[in-house]
């Protein structure tokens, strides 16, 4: 790997360890570019998808704050390539609130791909 993706390698792996550990709003600003675009397809907590500009994704953390008490996220595997980064997760979110037919304290898991674009060392995409 070079040294610029293992640079690259090295902040997902922290953004996600700052999602885990409750990490929100502007606590996560430092890994993102000013333009940031986050791309969302549809899924149990977010029907339609979306996509997210820098201060949606920073206010759509601290509403994640309010539905999840802990979550966490298992890289399965991981692929650097230049200013690109692939990563397939598993990911186990506690609720903290009742969501659906679930109570507070059920858990909801997902297996999914994350693409991430950088620039400049932080998150473009």
């Amino acid at each position: 790997m070079t040294d610029e993706e293992e640079r690259n390698v090295s902040t997902v792996r922290k953004y996600l360890a700052a999602l885990e550990s409750g990490a929100a709003g502007d606590k996560l600003r430092e890994f993102f570019t000013d333009d940031v675009r986050q791309i969302e397809m549809p899924n149990q907590l977010n029907s339609r998808g979306q996509e997210s500009d820098l201060e949606n994704i920073l206010q759509r953390s601290l509403q994640g704050l309010r539905l999840l008490q802990h979550q966490e996220y298992e890289i399965v595997s991981l692929v650097a390539q230049k200013d690109r980064v692939a990563v397939e997760a598993r990911w186990t979110g506690t609720l903290a609130v009742p969501f659906g037919k679930m109570e507070p304290g059920a858990e909801m898991r997902a297996s999914f791909a994350i693409f991430f674009l950088f620039r400049g060392g932080k998150i473009a995409i």
